[in-house]
């Protein structure tokens, strides 16, 4: 048995009928690169149950004590049954890329079962009609519950259940040991309730020391100004009287309030489309002191004012996004979600995508500056002791009134993967919308493209292609500017950074283009889904 922490039990806890709280990736594979030139769905679950026993996620179910007079936890469920887990279906003519991403939003608006392991796998055939995908092409959608994995453990199992080659034998789960935990009783679970609770209380007040020195160094180091814009989050974050999310509450806090700032509908779109790492390089020359994160905060804010200004509905004020952090120490741990949260401006009131860029990268320094000053883990360790109903309503008055979307952007495998012989062409993850957020734009590398997705409740966003033509257009605006920005900095004379690279490389070829298997063509083809 495992507890859950508070960051996993706060993820459960916001399980409602309108936000389903898992997380999600699609990816799309060419069978004739398997042994034989196709893949049959019965290789698919000989695969994938030879590498079941890589993460006890794919067999641990909840288990809830009684009263909720603690936090649920994780039992070993044993054998699984892979034939409910892993599904097999096909798109509906003309099977193009809108009709998979209606049929992935559909799958993904839909909960998990809380009874049994929290995951599900479709195998999706019948990619007829799909824009640089190879013919005979099927998809895999895979669904884990955002309370089992975070952003970084899920980019670990992506890669555990894939390899390295074609080549592929099944193999089974011949050699591995299957453990299964014994249904604890109410006695129990009620003993280590009251023991839990004391261990808390012990927590808590070493972690009120912690934080008072914190704060004390914060206010050294950053000025009396950071010290009063943290009495007023947490004024903000604990205040007695709870109200909606209101535009004046959004004009206080200097966020403003867009359509994706209400409660969320049950249903959700989906769409995505893939920009080459080498292009991200070229902006990166061209510009100094700028990461890749820094472009795809650029892009993300890009689309946002051109979808918005289409609609008129761009606010003067520059929008806000809330930022996951990861945590984690090292790979293959059983730790849960080790994330925070970060707030980070998305420069949405500048026009000009290279000055934009300079402002993200810029924002972005400084909130990793402040949340390493604090400590990143600083939101875990408050879940871990705080009362669940006082941590929802921290939530509402934090993020509610202080950011307006959601971006996380996550390092993948930069090699071909392979799943039963067939080759993955292409990746998207595919993450969740909840009240008050309901715009999450997530990016994710692989194989030389940094794929970048669009989530969001269907009722504030019917047009999920058209948002996916935005980050196209405002990529390849920053690219021709970022060009321009880098020959005006060679007419100067070469300094810092520059003078060594010159050094190095005196007459650096341009990077080659590098072919998307489904690039913009998808997205920018697709009807509204």
């Amino acid at each position: 048995m495992k507890q859950l922490s508070g960051m996993d039990n706060l993820f459960l806890n916001q399980e409602k009928r309108n936000q389903y709280m898992h997380v999600a990736a699609m990816g799309i594979y060419d069978p004739s690169t398997a042994p034989g030139g196709k893949v049959r769905f019965k290789q698919v679950l000989d695969f994938f149950t030879s590498r079941l026993h890589k993460s006890k996620v794919f067999s641990r179910r909840l288990v809830k004590p009684p009263f909720y007079m603690d936090r649920p936890y994780w039992i070993e469920g044993g054998k699984i049954d892979i034939e409910y887990h892993v599904r097999h279906i096909g798109l509906p003519h003309p099977g193009d890329w809108r009709q998979l991403m209606i049929q992935i939003a559909r799958i993904h608006s839909r909960p998990l079962d809380m009874t049994k392991p929290l995951w599900e796998a479709y195998i999706i055939e019948r990619l007829d009609n799909i824009p640089g995908i190879a013919p005979g092409s099927f998809a895999l959608y895979i669904k884990f519950h955002h309370a089992a994995i975070d952003g970084q453990m899920g980019a670990e199992l992506i890669e555990a259940i894939h390899s390295l080659q074609a080549e592929f034998e099944s193999a089974g789960m011949e050699g591995h040991t299957i453990i299964t935990d014994r249904e604890p009783n109410f006695l129990e679970l009620a003993t280590r309730a009251v023991g839990h609770r004391a261990d808390q209380l012990v927590t808590a007040s070493k972690l009120a020391v912690n934080i008072s020195r914190k704060a004390v160094d914060l206010g050294k180091e950053y000025g009396p100004k950071v010290l009063e814009a943290g009495e007023q989050y947490l004024s903000r974050s604990l205040g007695a009287q709870e109200k909606s999310t209101t535009e004046s509450e959004h004009a206080k806090n200097g966020i403003p309030k867009t359509r994706f700032n209400q409660r969320v509908s049950p249903h959700r779109v989906v769409d995505a489309t893939g920009v080459s790492l080498d292009a991200c390089q070229e902006i990166r020359q061209n510009v100094e002191a700028v990461t890749i994160n820094d472009i795809f905060l650029t892009v993300a804010g890009g689309a946002m004012r051109r979808y918005l200004d289409a609609k008129g509905e761009l606010p003067e004020a520059s929008m806000s996004a809330m930022m996951p952090i990861s945590t984690r120490t090292g790979k293959g741990q059983d730790v849960g979600n080790q994330i925070g949260l970060a707030i980070t401006s998305l420069a949405t009131d500048v026009e000009n995508p290279i000055q934009r860029l300079m402002r993200v990268g810029a924002k972005s320094k400084a909130t990793k500056k402040v949340s390493s000053s604090v400590g990143a883990e600083l939101p875990s360790q408050l879940l871990n002791v705080l009362p669940g109903a006082l941590v929802e309503k921290a939530l509402f008055y934090t993020i509610g009134h202080t950011s307006n979307v959601t971006v996380s952007n996550v390092r993948g495998p930069n090699v071909p993967l392979y799943l039963a012989g067939a080759k993955m062409q292409m990746f998207m993850p595919v993450s969740v919308a909840f009240d008050g957020s309901g715009l999450n734009v997530t990016g994710f590398s692989y194989d030389g493209t940094l794929w970048i997705t669009v989530t969001c409740c269907r009722a504030m966003m019917p047009d999920p292609a058209f948002f996916s033509t935005c980050i196209n257009e405002e990529f390849d605006a920053l690219l021709a500017a970022a060009r321009e920005h880098g020959q005006q900095v060679k007419g100067k004379s070469p300094t810092g950074r520059a003078k060594k690279a010159a050094a190095k490389k005196p007459a650096a070829k341009k990077p080659a283009a590098k072919k998307q298997p489904a690039k913009s063509k998808a997205s920018v083809t697709a009807i509204s889904s």
